[in-house]
């Protein structure tokens, strides 16, 4: 068994996939940098990101894959999940090393593997897209922090520059540190600390920031919710199921006051 390190980025683990076939090794085992452990038993080697290399991978699934089966690699990588990088890369292999539709082999568990995964960072895409609340800041740029299961900023990125054109807007994922900006033109990757003044706490964003009408908007926001839910009619079961407990914490209809 052959140990490659690469560094946690899509084009390490492509760049990995293209060292396999250049060193032939038959067994290898994929492990990103972060979490590393050393391994007196195996032999280690270390990837290194080339854009390159990576495109060549690239470019060679393309002629063998679907869009969507591209996209499903991609969903599948972004569940951050340790075990995927593994079935990426054995799926990647499995599919070059056997014909054209080798990728509707379900029966495969690299192939089931990749394509459940994909649905699942699928779901939580949507569900971002659905539960975000932006507050508008005093400088009149639309801001939500959220923490997904998944890194799905790069699949919502088009969803909500389409959606919210005409406005500046800025979502950030709490648990990765990083952020999408934009600006009217164009969607960026951004990175910052919160001061003391910019509290990481979910869906509170102190009042020096926040526009003076944000604070009467989330008020009423709450009232009208209260308003139509009424106890009698009250269905927490159904309720869960459409707007699961966890992404409450996004939205201002239930946060208390």
């Amino acid at each position: 068994m052959k140990l490659y390190i690469f560094d946690g980025s899509f084009e390490g683990l492509l760049t990995a996939v293209f060292e396999r076939y250049q060193q032939k090794a038959e067994k290898v085992k994929i492990v990103d940098s972060a979490r590393y452990m050393p391994d007196a038993f195996n032999e280690a080697f270390s990837v290194v990101s080339n854009d390159v290399k990576a495109n060549r991978v690239w470019n060679g699934l393309r002629k063998k894959l679907s869009s969507s089966w591209l996209h499903d690699i991609y969903k599948a990588f972004l569940s951050e999940q340790a075990e995927m990088y593994q079935y990426i890369f054995d799926f990647i292999r499995y599919v070059f090393d056997n014909p054209k539709g080798a990728e509707e082999n379900f029966g495969n568990p690299v192939v089931l593997a990749v394509a459940q995964m994909s649905r699942k960072v699928h779901r939580e895409k949507h569900r971002m897209e659905a539960f975000i609340r932006f507050q508008e800041t005093s400088d009149r740029i639309f801001y939500a922090h959220i923490e997904p299961d998944f890194n799905v900023l790069p699949l919502i990125s088009d969803h909500f520059k389409k959606r919210y054109a005409d406005q500046k807007w800025i979502i950030y994922d709490l648990k990765r540190k990083y952020g999408l900006y934009y600006d009217l033109e164009k969607v960026e990757e951004i990175t910052f600390d919160f001061s003391q003044e910019m509290s990481p706490a979910l869906n509170t964003l102190p009042a020096s920031v926040l526009d003076e009408k944000e604070e009467l908007y989330s008020i009423l926001w709450k009232d009208y919710f209260r308003s139509i839910n009424i106890p009698a009619r009250k269905n927490m079961k159904l309720h869960i199921q459409h707007v699961p407990r966890r992404y409450w914490k996004y939205l201002s209809e239930k946060q208390t006051f």
